[in-house]
This record gives C-alpha cells, sequence and structure tokens, in this order.
C-alpha cells in the first residue's frame, strides 16, 4: 500500500470513483454527491492536494485535503487543521479499512504542517458514517446547520453537516 498524490491521469479513476460513491449514497437513501466540476479536481490535483491509496497498481482510495474550510467550520476555521473531503473507496478493496489507513497519513500529514486537528465533516447525519468514522478514531462533534454555503458543492444547499474531529496532539503525544 502507497499514499500518493494524485495526477491529471489518475482523473476518469476519480470521476468512477466518485460515480461508485453516489449510486452506493443514493442506495442507502442518503445525501447524495452531487456531479463535481473537473476543474475542481483538477485544481486539487494542480495544488498537490488530491490524494490516492495504490495498492497492487491499483487505485483502492481517493481523497482531497485543504488548510482551509470556512464555510463549514466557521469560527473554528481559524485552528490549525487539515481538512479531509470526499473520501472514495474502490469497492474491490472493500472491509480493508482503508479510512484507519488515511488517518494514520493524516496524522503524520497534520504534524508535519504544524496541524493540531484533522477534521472532516458529512451532509445529514447518516448513523452508518457517523458510527464508522467514530471507530475510526474521530469525536463526532454534532450536528450544525450551515450559514452560507455559496460556492461549495451543490448537496451543502440548505443541509446540516455532522462534524468529526480528531486531535493530533492528544494521539501522538
Amino acid at each position: 500500500m502507497e499514499i500518493q498524490n494524485s495526477t491529471t491521469q489518475d482523473i476518469g479513476e476519480i470521476f468512477r470513483l466518485y460515480t461508485i460513491a453516489t449510486d452506493f449514497q443514493k442506495l442507502k437513501h442518503v445525501v447524495q454527491w452531487p456531479e463535481f466540476e473537473r476543474s475542481l479536481i483538477e485544481t486539487e490535483i494542480d495544488e498537490q492536494r488530491q490524494w490516492k491509496i495504490v495498492i497492487d497498481d491499483q487505485i483502492a482510495c481517493v481523497w482531497a485535503t485543504t488548510f482551509d474550510d470556512p464555510q463549514i467550520w466557521e469560527e473554528r476555521n481559524s485552528d490549525p487543521a487539515v481538512y479531509i473531503h470526499r473520501i472514495a473507496s474502490n469497492p474491490e478493496f472493500k472491509g480493508q479499512n482503508l479510512v484507519e489507513d488515511i488517518v494514520h497519513w493524516a496524522k503524520e500529514y497534520a504534524l508535519s504542517n504544524g496541524k493540531k486537528y484533522i477534521r472532516l465533516d458529512t451532509v445529514g447525519e447518516n448513523q452508518g458514517l457517523i458510527n464508522y468514522y467514530t471507530k475510526c478514531g474521530f469525536d463526532f462533534l454534532g450536528l450544525k446547520e450551515l450559514k452560507n454555503t455559496d460556492g461549495l458543492p451543490a448537496h451543502y444547499d440548505n443541509a446540516s453537516v455532522s462534524l468529526f474531529e480528531i486531535s493530533v496532539n492528544n494521539v501522538m503525544g
């Protein structure tokens, strides 16, 4: 298993994994991802914020990171944090606890970038994801109504989000 930055050659596979994730969200009757703009993914790749887990020369999982997420985290955005978005796994690697691998990587990534927290959100109150992310080491901080979703992907419109956090200092120190 290797964690690497995604490249422009990965864009087709990234969108394939997003489609699989969205189809799964439809089956589960939870909030679904919209079709993301290709330019969003290209920008993340250019800025080295789009990541992948590679196993046996296949992309097993993708996600994006940022150090800034003010519309979702509002006043807490000033905390030094790495934010994880759009985790999408290849079903061929189901059951391999890839989010736990991302968490382990994110701890090192956060520390090497001077951050104290690893954070993520999910739209709505998806109890399955809440249970899964807490099993992976995140604290569930509760549900929050978003105030300003201008410029965010469409699934955030008029939504509440479940917020999750890991304090890197508590885990690593």
